[in-house]
């Protein structure tokens, strides 16, 4: 990879993250069993879209799930590595059929507040590849 933290460096870091999750992927579904996967506990899966197309039983079971799911009370907080950083969710329930709150921690947001760092003293043309290179979703900033 680069050691200068420019622009450049910032694209090697990208396409080595790319062959990194092409690696993860095949890993996962190399390790995936074979035949039909169902959860073990079903009060929260709905079940496959083809059985509830066939079957009365599987529509009425999904009808159930998400007509009387209950959010319980309290809070949580939970994040994955996403490919532009963390994503995270907020969720307060009070035990009734919908959130309370929610709230989503987009890692745009926080990735544009990088620029005054990496672009002090800059042409506007440099600009345009250090957003580039930050490769944020302008709709998950402006919310």
């Amino acid at each position: 990879m680069g050691s200068v933290g420019d622009c450049y460096d910032r694209y090697l870091v990208r396409i080595e993250e790319l062959r990194q999750s092409v690696r993860i992927v095949k890993q996962a579904l190399d390790a995936l069993p074979k035949g039909e996967i169902y959860a073990e506990d079903r009060r929260f899966v709905l079940p496959p879209k083809e059985k509830v197309f066939s079957s009365m039983e599987e529509l009425i079971y999904q009808f159930k799930v998400v007509t009387e799911m209950q959010v319980p009370r309290g809070e949580v907080y939970s994040s994955v590595e996403g490919s532009k950083g963390e994503l995270g969710f907020y969720l307060c329930g009070d035990n009734g059929p919908h959130a309370h709150r929610l709230h989503v921690r987009a890692p745009s947001f926080f990735n544009i507040q990088a620029i005054p760092h990496l672009a002090p003293g800059v042409y506007i043309a440099d600009m345009v590849a250090i957003i580039g290179s930050l490769d944020f979703v302008m709709g998950e900033c402006d919310r």
